[in-house]
């Protein structure tokens, strides 16, 4: 039977049942429902299967149901409307495809749940953050990550752990949160060494994000089973970073697949680097204030770029100073003998590792000073990222050697492995000294006070490259050109600068502005 015209031509699916049988549709019904000819099939069977079956129980008994409702058939892959509206002899089943906007609500509906979670998981990371500002040790630090995050609504439990003191084990330094069977099988796991996310994080120094916990294969078998067994579903290992050091890293646990969206991910990220940075802080303020401390001489080797630079060039480079590590690296001047500076700094340049080399001051053909600055994976560098303070350094071939200052607590070994690519640096001497605080310690710790970071290290770039030396080693526009300043900055800096110093120096009054 035909349906009447306006109900053909009807933008959604019309179909005419009578008895429990089709007898009459139009075109978007078939095209809906993917049939051909419907004609005489019964409605339960033209019509696909719905997990509720509400459309078979509106047609069930003598007689029919005047229901609306909205289902998803799998059959077809759709959410569809339903309307069925019974008459004297027959009924008119109405259906439409509504997948495009039951899709569009719910991807909606996913974003708003994102947008507050990520909202709630930014809150939390600020109250870590405040609690990072006074954190005194590494192990204050993790423990305020720990419990912050591990006590939160948003995930099961939190685990930190770092290296041991004497080796490279991974060891748990403690959780929080509700461990079930997945925080013990967990523990075994790094104890035993096994490839958990939290060991890869550390490892490869980046993030690791595992979905689908108990069926992700690079999870050890225990691991899967636990977190089953706890409803468990995600994780995100966090290494804590700062430059090249890896001082430990946090498991987040959550119980739904979609705990870490981009966002998240990105906002956890932020927070071990910034609890990186903490725990470097509090390693140079131990160092900084402590009136203990370890001085230990290390063997290097064309590990090091300057060493090869010495041992190319056939000359001995000495550390005079160094500015502090910035975006383009850590600054160092050193003293040249044996060969022609202009040669060395030539050498250095050439070098993957180095760049902004030049002459400060040529003695004679063979002496002289330079400048070079050094990236994040020199030696140098990944030493003062691990707490060193640098004393000296001599790069003479098979006798180069570095001197440096650390914290008593300080993991030795840990700063020899980042010395040497090929192990352990060795350790030629290592002394505790104990410092006792000076007339001159005082004067320094005063003039730091006084001192902006940006006035302290135009003043110490100026002094290492001889620009209060006469002649000068180096003119204004040459230190300027090093920091990426202009000229008239680096003057107004050195103005200030020399100010405190005369204040500090004279202590006739604190003026500490400008």
């Amino acid at each position: 039977m035909e349906l009447e015209h306006r109900l053909a031509e009807a933008p959604m699916g019309v179909i005419t049942v009578r008895d429990g049988v089709v007898c009459a549709w139009n075109d978007r019904a078939a095209d809906i429902l993917t049939t051909d000819t419907p004609d005489g099939e019964p409605i339960a069977g033209v019509f696909p299967q719905s997990v509720e079956g509400s459309l078979t129980k509106a047609f069930e008994g003598t007689s029919i149901s005047d229901v609306a409702f909205e289902e998803y058939y799998p059959e077809v892959d759709r959410w569809l409307s339903v309307s069925v509206v019974p008459d004297d002899d027959a009924a008119t089943v109405y259906v439409t495809d509504i997948t495009e906007k039951r899709t569009n609500k719910q991807t909606i509906e996913r974003l708003r749940s994102e947008s507050e979670r990520a909202e709630m998981v930014d809150t939390l990371i600020a109250d870590v953050l405040e609690g990072l500002v006074g954190a005194t040790s590494q192990g204050a630090v993790m423990e305020t990550i720990r419990d912050q995050l591990g006590t939160s609504d948003q995930y099961r439990f939190v685990w930190t752990g770092e290296y041991a003191v004497d080796g490279d084990e991974l060891v748990m330094s403690g959780v929080a949160g509700e461990q079930g069977e997945l925080f013990p099988a967990v523990r075994e796991a790094v104890k035993s060494g096994q490839a958990t996310p939290e060991r890869r994080a550390v490892e490869q120094q980046r993030p690791k994000l595992v979905q689908s916990l108990s069926e992700n294969p690079s999870v050890p078998d225990a691991v899967r089973a636990a977190g089953f067994a706890d409803g468990v579903q995600s994780v995100f290992a966090l290494p804590l970073v700062y430059g090249s050091s890896v001082y430990g890293v946090v498991g987040v646990y959550a119980g739904t697949e979609t705990a870490f969206s981009d966002h998240v991910q990105a906002s956890f990220e932020t927070l071990g680097e910034l609890a990186g940075y903490a725990i470097n802080a509090t390693q140079n303020r131990k160092l900084l204030f402590s009136d203990t401390l370890t001085e230990v001489t290390f063997g290097l080797t064309e590990n090091s770029p300057l060493v090869r630079v010495s041992d190319t060039c056939e000359a001995e480079l000495t550390l005079e100073g160094t500015v502090m590590p910035s975006e383009t690296g850590l600054t160092c001047f050193l003293s040249v003998s044996g060969s022609d500076p202009d040669t060395v700094v030539e050498t250095a340049e050439a070098l993957p590792s180095a760049q902004d080399g030049r002459v400060i001051r040529q003695s004679d053909a063979e002496r002289g000073r330079i400048q070079v600055t050094l990236g994040e994976e020199v030696p140098l560098v990944a030493a003062i990222n691990r707490g060193a303070t640098i004393q000296t350094a001599v790069f003479n071939g098979d006798d180069s050697q570095l001197i440096v200052e650390l914290s008593p607590d300080t993991n030795v070994r840990r700063v020899a492995n980042v010395l040497d690519d090929d192990g352990p640096a060795p350790v030629l001497a290592r002394q505790d000294k104990t410092r006792s605080p000076t007339t001159t310690r005082e004067f320094r710790n005063d003039l730091n006070d006084r001192l902006t970071d940006r006035q302290a290290t135009v003043l110490r770039t100026a002094y290492l490259a001889d620009y209060f030396t006469s002649p000068r080693g180096s003119t204004a526009e040459e230190v300027a050109t090093s920091l990426g300043i202009t000229g008239s900055t680096l003057l107004h800096h050195l103005r200030a600068s020399q100010r405190k110093l005369l204040d500090a120096f004279y202590d006739e009054h604190d003026d500490s502005s400008g």
